[in-house]
């Protein structure tokens, strides 16, 4: 490998990694969110819980939540795929 192409794949690297760490605080920042929500429904009486999981809005959270899992197994294969030496990935 020349040095060109070394420094390019050094670059690639570094741009993924970076990638992945705004990915990461995304995802990382949506579980608190999740995590926050759930104790506040906690905190509500029953019927004011039914009422509020029978919103849109609230299927729209769950269809979120299941959406950004499969988000970060996606950025977790990515991450094993830019880690393996002498592919040309990007």
């Amino acid at each position: 490998m020349s040095d060109d192409q070394t420094d390019t794949a050094e670059s690639d690297l570094t741009q993924a990694e970076l990638a992945h760490s705004i990915i990461e605080s995304l995802l990382d920042h949506t579980r608190v969110i999740s995590d926050l929500i759930a104790v506040m429904a906690q905190a509500l009486d029953q019927d004011t819980t039914k009422a509020l999981t029978l919103t849109p809005q609230w299927q729209a959270y769950l269809e979120s939540r299941r959406r950004i899992e499969k988000t970060r197994e996606d950025v977790e294969q990515f991450v094993e795929t830019m880690k393996k030496p002498g592919d040309d990935h990007l």
